[in-house]
């Protein structure tokens, strides 16, 4: 046979909740989860607005003067892009940097690859940024 639980002595931690009291409770706790929604929805739409998205696919470096990078660049149809490609060091220094010109095209997503030239060799290839066209 199971014991109950025993209850803390009365007033022990203060008086007992009235039941107004835990309706305002259930009623600040649904607030809560619906403000959390709405702050998650905002951010989900911020991202689904960027007109523009990248993502680095892979590099090959060619020696110390040139390294290729690969990336897919997603816009709207009928919009280009301009992106700055970057070429880093095994300390992070960035070696070389090329801004590339993705033109408008009817696809949404483009693969693009381009040469940059460095002044050492580089260990990684990626894309810093992109922005559409004016």
């Amino acid at each position: 046979m199971v014991a109950p639980a025993p209850r803390t002595p009365v007033g022990r931690y203060g008086p007992e909740p009235t039941d107004a009291a835990r309706r305002l409770q259930r009623w600040g706790l649904a607030a809560l989860v619906v403000v959390a929604m709405l702050v998650l929805g905002w951010i989900g739409s911020g991202v689904l607005r960027d007109p523009v998205q990248w993502k680095t696919i892979g590099f090959r470096v060619d020696g110390p003067a040139s390294t290729d990078v690969t990336f897919d660049v997603t816009t709207d149809p009928g919009a280009g892009a301009t992106c700055r490609v970057e070429v880093l060091s095994q300390s992070y220094a960035q070696v070389g940097v090329l801004d590339v010109e993705v033109p408008p095209a009817d696809e949404r997503t483009r693969r693009v690859t381009v040469t940059v030239s460095t002044v050492e060799e580089g260990v990684s290839g990626v894309v810093d940024s992109c922005s559409p066209l004016p």
